[in-house]
């Protein structure tokens, strides 16, 4: 793609361009590819809550920098529905069809409010986009020899729906749910784990299959150290009525791993006729999960592939919990109260403010603990006091002294602290944190213009410069324009519905009719 430093002139405010639309650029003359990443999806037994939301919006904010880095991206989430959780949740006379949709359509309609930007929801029910991958991906396991029956006597965590050892437990109960697990016996196929041990511990020291951060990597290297053992890959029909049935055994429906873990590639047309989309994004660049799941996608999903000759994702990025009074904030943990349904943050803040929280505040990878104090204090300083007084000041000078045609004719690039290779300077800066993935160091760069441009408003005093020296007081203005034409820039991936409404203001020269953040009291 084009670089942004050919491209940024009037042109682009008075067209009231994006950045993402028709700026597509390139960091240090990267060649264009393509860039494909993915959340967790997650169990339909309940609404999503806050730490759902923040692996969506991680990967909402990286797949938009990549847009903007001139990378032809894909973007896939969904839900994990054919799970024995959504059978105790169901209403009288309500089917289970009835109920995933129910509980689909509210996920999507939460990731419009809060401005995803997926290309794909998948759901595992879908027996025309899903169902083919899984039965082809079982298929190829059963052809290596991977698969084979045997009974099996375990513990099972019900809200992590998986088997557990006694090693895996604190205090006897499992240590994200806070529940004892239930001991079972039952007669499940197996897929080969241990057989891969070595080769993933190979793939991820070699750094063909990144871990990030460090620590999680000496994790899992940790439980590799220790050996993998087969793990179940059925359950019995009878005791889970809801799901794939495996192929050639009407007795036995393919558990989650050989399922869920499975729609990364199925989203993108494995196991139907003409794969060229597969071809095209896999391997996936990311997958962004919680630490919970680390086991799952480091250590079965690498084996799973490697089984069935695929390529490994080239990354796994794994975050921390938010967490509330101490403990992981989940679905089936009701002491945080109604910040488990962040729609009502979102009703009373603003979806950019929830999203502002999740990439400034909230630690990547290290637990981040939740408060509504803090939240309102942030907003309040960061978001009404900061960027929101700042539009306003700037605007209203702006209204006031300029006209349409000055502000349009303006050198977008030129900056109140600088010369317009700043103003790239500054982009390409904040790119490359997003390329790292350091979300929040890019975050920061966006306030610390916030700051220089408060600063020079401070020093400089356009509104008494203006009143004794008109020409002079129109440049200052309009370094200020332009100064947060940057910041409006730089906010498209993090806040992207503020970003487009400051450009549009801009545009128009109009100072906003009320805040754009409203201070809480």
């Amino acid at each position: 793609g084009q670089t942004l430093r050919s491209q940024l002139n009037a042109t682009d405010i008075q067209k009231g361009l994006t950045l993402g639309k028709q700026n597509s650029r390139t960091i240090n003359n990267m060649q264009k590819n393509n860039f494909y990443i993915t959340s967790p999806i997650f169990y339909p037994n309940a609404k999503l809550h806050l730490g759902n939301l923040y692996s969506v919006t991680v990967c909402d904010i990286l797949v938009r920098a990549h847009k903007l880095m001139g990378e032809e991206t894909y973007f896939l989430t969904g839900a994990d529905e054919n799970t024995s959780k959504i059978l105790k949740k169901i209403k009288e006379n309500q089917s289970v069809e009835e109920y995933l949709f129910e509980i689909s359509e509210n996920t999507k309609n939460l990731h419009k409010e809060l401005n995803i930007s997926y290309d794909q929801f998948i759901r595992t029910s879908d027996k025309e986009r899903h169902w083919p991958g899984a039965f082809s991906f079982w298929n190829k396991l059963v052809e290596a020899g991977d698969i084979y029956k045997a009974k099996y006597i375990g513990l099972y965590c019900g809200g992590c729906e998986a088997f557990v050892t006694s090693k895996d437990l604190v205090d006897e109960k499992c240590p994200f749910h806070l529940v004892a697990p239930e001991k079972i016996e039952e007669e499940n196929y197996f897929f080969k784990l241990s057989k891969y041990t070595e080769i993933i511990k190979q793939k991820i020291n070699q750094d063909e299959l990144k871990i990030i951060p460090e620590t999680r990597k000496n994790e899992i290297m940790s439980l590799l150290e220790r050996g993998l053992e087969d793990v179940s890959f059925s359950r019995p029909i009878k005791n889970v009525p809801y799901g794939i049935p495996v192929p050639n055994d009407p007795d036995q429906v393919i558990y989650v791993w050989c399922d869920a873990l499975v729609s990364y590639i199925s989203a993108l047309g494995y196991g139907q006729a003409g794969q060229n989309f597969f071809q095209k994004f896999w391997p996936a660049d990311f997958h962004v999960i919680g630490k919970d799941i680390l086991r799952f996608h480091a250590a079965i999903w690498p084996a799973m592939l490697i089984s069935a000759c695929l390529s490994l994702p080239k990354t796994i990025l794994v975050h921390g919990f938010i967490t509330f009074g101490g403990h992981k904030i989940s679905k089936s943990l009701k002491s945080a109260g109604h910040i488990s349904d962040p729609i009502e943050l979102i009703n009373e803040y603003g979806a950019d403010s929830l999203r502002y929280y999740l990439a400034r505040e909230v630690s990547l990878f290290e637990d981040s603990p939740f408060t509504l104090e803090h939240f309102k204090d942030v907003y309040n300083a960061n978001l009404a006091n900061g960027l929101g007084n700042l539009v306003s000041r700037t605007l209203t000078l702006s209204e006031k002294y300029l006209t349409q045609a000055e502000v349009s004719s303006m050198e977008v690039g030129l900056t109140p602290a600088g010369s317009k290779s700043d103003f790239h300077t500054a982009l390409d800066q904040q790119l490359s944190f997003y390329k790292n993935f350091e979300i929040k160091k890019a975050a920061d760069t966006i306030w610390e213009k916030i700051g220089e441009l408060d600063k020079f408003i401070q020093e400089e005093e356009p509104f008494k410069i203006i009143k004794i020296d008109e020409k002079k007081g129109k440049e200052l203005i309009l370094k200020m324009v332009s100064g947060l034409y940057l910041i409006s820039c730089m906010l498209e991936p993090v806040m992207p519905s503020t970003s487009n409404l400051i450009k549009k203001l801009i545009q128009e020269n109009k100072k906003p009719d009320q805040p754009i953040f409203l201070r809480k009291i």
